[in-house]
C-alpha cells in the first residue's frame, strides 16, 4: 500500500488552522494538539459552541437565508437553533469518550436537556482541556487555497486569510494543513414550488425562527414534517389561529396523530403544488388555504465558500465528495481534511474518531491509502449507495435512525417532546 504521507511530512508538528469553534473543531483542537501540532482555531463568532450558541436576534438576516447578496457568500446568522429546542438523544451518548456530559446541579439536569445544557457543556470542555488560548474569536474565514510551489510537489500548504470582524483587520497566513469544521446547519435548503419568488405574503426558513409570539392569530403553513416541523407546528398551535403542516407523506407517527386530535387548528396536508398571487397555498390534492405565513422546515445543505480547490472537492446535491470516508479528499489529503460532514449520527463521539485519525495522520503516527485507492473505495461508495437506490443528497447519512420510542410530556403549559433514537447500521 502506498502512502499519502509522505517522508518530508511525517515525524514533524505541522501548522494547522482549525476552522470553527464547534463541537467538531473543538475537539479536532484537542487531539491536534494531543499529537504535538501548533493549532490556531478560527471562529466567526464571540465565543465556542458553533451550531450550539444561541444566536435570538436574526433580524439582520434573510428570511429565507439566501446569501446571495453577501461577497463571500456566508449568511450572518450561523446558528438554526430555536428557543425552545430539547436534544432528541439522551445526554449519556451525546459527550466525548472522556468527558461525559453528566447532569449538574444548577443547570438543566434532564436526560433530554435543552439546547443551553450542551453549550455549558462545550465551554466546560473548552476550559477543561485549556483550548480557549488557541482560538481567535470573532474571526471569519474569507479564503482558503492551496499554496502554489513548483519546486516541491510532495509538501502542500494552504494560504488562509481571515478577517477580523470588530476590527476589520485582514490578516493572510501559510499552514500546513486545514481542518475544515464548519457544520452543516446553516444554510438553508429550499424546495421549488411554483409561485414561490412571487408570493407576496411572509415566507421564511427555520433557519431565523426563534419562537412562536411574532405569528400570533396568524394562519401558518409549515413545510416538512421532520423533528424541527414537528416541534414548530406544535409550538405555534398554542398562538396562532391555524396551522398546517405540509408533508411529503401522509403517513404520519402516531405521537403526532395524537397531537393533531387534540388541537383542532392543526391539520396534516400533501405537498404544495403552489403559491398563488392571492395568499392562497394549494395542496396536491387540490385543497386550498389562505396564508399569513410559509414556513420552510426543509433541512439544510452543504457549503464552502471560502474553499478554493479549483473543483477538486464539490458540492453536488449535497453530495461534498469526493471524500475518502467523508473525511479526506484524495487528491488533497492529508493537508485537507473535513470533521463532522456525515449526519444522521452520534455527532460527538464521531467527530472524536475522526479527529484523532486526522492528527495521527498528520503526525506520521497513521497512513492513508494512495489517492487512486481512496478514489476508488468513493467510487464504489458511491456505486453502493446509488444501487442502494438511496439519493445523491443523502450521500452523508451514514445510519439508519430509527423512532422507537415517543412520548410526550407537559410542561410550563405546552406539550414537549422527548424522542429516543436508535442506530441500526
Amino acid at each position: 500500500m502506498v502512502s499519502v504521507t509522505s517522508e518530508a511530512s511525517r515525524g514533524r508538528s505541522k501548522k494547522v488552522c482549525v476552522i470553527g469553534a464547534g463541537p467538531a473543531g473543538l475537539v479536532s483542537a484537542r487531539e491536534l494538539r494531543k499529537e504535538g501540532h501548533k493549532v490556531v482555531v478560527m471562529e466567526q463568532n464571540g465565543d465556542v459552541g458553533g451550531q450550539w450558541l444561541y444566536q435570538p436576534n436574526v433580524d439582520e438576516e434573510d428570511p429565507l437565508g439566501r446569501s446571495s447578496g453577501s461577497i463571500h457568500g456566508e449568511l450572518k446568522v450561523h446558528s438554526s437553533i430555536y428557543s425552545s429546542l430539547r436534544l432528541t438523544s439522551p445526554r449519556e451518548i451525546m459527550g466525548y469518550s472522556d468527558f461525559p456530559f453528566l447532569a449538574k446541579k444548577g443547570r438543566d439536569m434532564r436526560r433530554f436537556p435543552g439546547h443551553k445544557e450542551l453549550w455549558l457543556y462545550l465551554k466546560d470542555f473548552c476550559e477543561a482541556f485549556g483550548l480557549r488560548e488557541m482560538i481567535r474569536f470573532n474571526v471569519r474565514v474569507e479564503f482558503v487555497r492551496e499554496e502554489e510551489e513548483e519546486d516541491d510537489d510532495d509538501v502542500r500548504r494552504w494560504i488562509v486569510r481571515s478577517k477580523d470582524t470588530l476590527s476589520g483587520k485582514v490578516m493572510e497566513e501559510i499552514f500546513d494543513a486545514v481542518v475544515v469544521a464548519t457544520g452543516h446547519y446553516s444554510h438553508p435548503r429550499l424546495p421549488s414550488i411554483k409561485g414561490m419568488d412571487s408570493w407576496k405574503r411572509k415566507q421564511i426558513h427555520s433557519h431565523v425562527y426563534r419562537v412562536p409570539d411574532p405569528f400570533r392569530n396568524e394562519v401558518v403553513v409549515v413545510v416538512g414534517n421532520s423533528m424541527s416541523g414537528q416541534d414548530i407546528s406544535m409550538e405555534l398551535v398554542e398562538v396562532a389561529k391555524e396551522v398546517h403542516l405540509s408533508s411529503k407523506t401522509l403517513d404520519i407517527s402516531s405521537g403526532l396523530s395524537k397531537v393533531i386530535s387534540k388541537h383542532q387548528n392543526l391539520l396534516i396536508h400533501p405537498q404544495i403544488e403552489s403559491l398563488e398571487d392571492d395568499g392562497r397555498v394549494i395542496f396536491v390534492d387540490g385543497s386550498w388555504v389562505v396564508a399569513d405565513t410559509i414556513i420552510y422546515c426543509t433541512g439544510y445543505s452543504y457549503k464552502f465558500p471560502f474553499l478554493e480547490s479549483k473543483g477538486r472537492i464539490e458540492v453536488d446535491d449535497d453530495r461534498v465528495g469526493p471524500l475518502f470516508e467523508h473525511t479526506f479528499p484524495p487528491c488533497l489529503s492529508p493537508s485537507l481534511s473535513f470533521v463532522g460532514i456525515p449526519r444522521k449520527l452520534i455527532g460527538f463521539p464521531f467527530f472524536e474518531a475522526q479527529a484523532i485519525w486526522i492528527a495521527q495522520v498528520l503526525s506520521g503516527k497513521s497512513s492513508l491509502p494512495s489517492s487512486d485507492q481512496m478514489l476508488q473505495s468513493v467510487t464504489e461508495f458511491y456505486r453502493s449507495r446509488d444501487l442502494a437506490g438511496i439519493p445523491k443528497h443523502n450521500t452523508h447519512d451514514i445510519a439508519d435512525f430509527t423512532v422507537c420510542g415517543l412520548c410526550w410530556i407537559s410542561a410550563f403549559g405546552r406539550m414537549e417532546k422527548a424522542t429516543m433514537l436508535v442506530c441500526s447500521q
